[in-house]
C-alpha cells in the first residue's frame, strides 16, 4: 500500500490588493498508513495553510497532494468531497459545533454526512466514552467546557471511522492538564490504527507522541527527523522547545543550519 497522504512540492500564494503573499513555498512530506507526523512551527509559519490543503478544503498554487494513490486535483468537486467524507476526519482550531444539537446529536451529524446508513449508537458511545464525555453527550455545546467541546469535536471527527486524522492545533487555549489528556487519547486513536496528521505550536507535545515530525517556518520544512530525533536535538531545544539562550531566536538566524529533507519518490 502507498503512503496515506504525498504532498509534492506545494506552494501558496494569496494576492492581497496588488501584492503578492506566498504562504507556502515548495512543501513536500508524506503520512504512512497508520504512521503519526506532527508538523510543528511557530504561529505565521504556514501550518493551518497547509492543513487546509492536505486536506483538500483549499488548493494549493501549486503541487499536488495525492490520498492513498488519488491525486486531488484530478478528482471533481463530488468525489474530492466524498473521499473527505468517507477517509479523513478534521478536527479543526475552531470547533464549528451545531449549537441546537446537543453532543450526540454533534458526534452523529457526521456519521450522516458522510452518507453511512444507519447509526451505530453503541459505536457513538464507545467514542464519547474513550473521549471521557459518555455523560455529556445530552448537553448543548454551550453547556460544555472548553477541553469537553475539543473532545467533542474529536468524537464527531471519528464517527465515520477515517483513515486518517487531521488536526490543527487541538492544544491551542486549552489547560496544560487537558492538553495532556488530549495527547494521550490522540496517541490511543493512532494505535487504533488511524493515520494521524497533527499541526501544533506546541512541539513539546507534539514531537513527544508522533513517529516523525517535520519542522515549518515562513512557509518552507527547515527540518525533518523522526520525532524523538527532532527532541533530542540541540537546535529544535533551543529555537522550539525554549531550552538554552537562543530560545528567543529563529532558525533563519543560524548560519550553519543545513536542511534536510525527506522527501518520498
Amino acid at each position: 500500500m502507498g503512503a496515506m497522504i504525498q504532498a509534492e512540492d506545494l506552494t501558496k500564494v494569496y494576492r492581497i490588493g496588488k501584492v503578492d503573499v506566498p504562504a507556502l513555498a515548495g512543501v513536500s512530506l508524506s503520512v504512512e498508513p497508520g504512521e503519526f507526523v506532527s508538523i510543528v512551527g511557530p504561529s505565521g509559519s504556514g501550518k493551518s495553510t497547509l492543513f487546509y490543503i492536505l486536506g483538500g478544503l483549499t488548493g494549493p498554487t501549486s503541487g499536488r497532494v495525492m490520498i492513498e494513490g488519488a491525486d486531488f486535483s484530478r478528482l471533481s468537486d463530488a468525489e474530492r468531497t466524498r473521499l473527505r467524507r468517507r477517509r479523513i476526519g478534521f478536527v479543526f482550531q475552531k470547533f464549528n459545533l451545531l449549537p441546537t444539537l446537543d453532543a450526540a446529536g454533534n458526534i452523529a451529524i457526521a456519521h450522516e454526512i458522510a452518507g453511512v446508513n444507519g447509526l451505530d449508537r453503541a459505536y457513538l458511545e464507545k467514542i464519547a466514552q474513550m473521549l471521557g464525555i459518555a455523560g455529556r453527550l445530552n448537553h448543548r455545546p454551550s453547556e460544555l467546557s472548553g477541553g469537553e467541546q475539543q473532545m467533542l469535536s474529536m468524537g464527531r471527527a471519528l464517527m465515520p471511522s477515517p483513515r486518517l486524522l487531521l488536526l490543527d492545533e487541538p492544544s491551542l487555549g486549552l489547560a496544560p492538564i487537558i492538553v495532556e489528556q488530549i495527547a494521550k487519547i490522540i496517541k490511543e486513536i493512532n494505535a487504533q490504527g488511524t493515520a494521524i496528521l497533527l499541526v501544533e505550536q506546541n512541539a513539546t507535545m507534539a514531537l513527544s507522541i508522533a513517529d516523525y515530525g517535520y519542522v515549518l517556518e515562513h512557509g518552507r520544512v527547515v527540518k525533518d527527523a523522526p520525532a524523538p530525533e527532532l527532541l533530542a536535538d540541540r537546535d529544535i531545544q533551543e529555537f522550539y522547545l525554549g531550552v538554552g539562550e537562543a530560545g528567543r531566536r529563529s532558525y533563519r538566524d543560524v548560519k550553519t543550519y543545513r536542511r534536510r529533507k525527506r522527501w518520498t519518490a
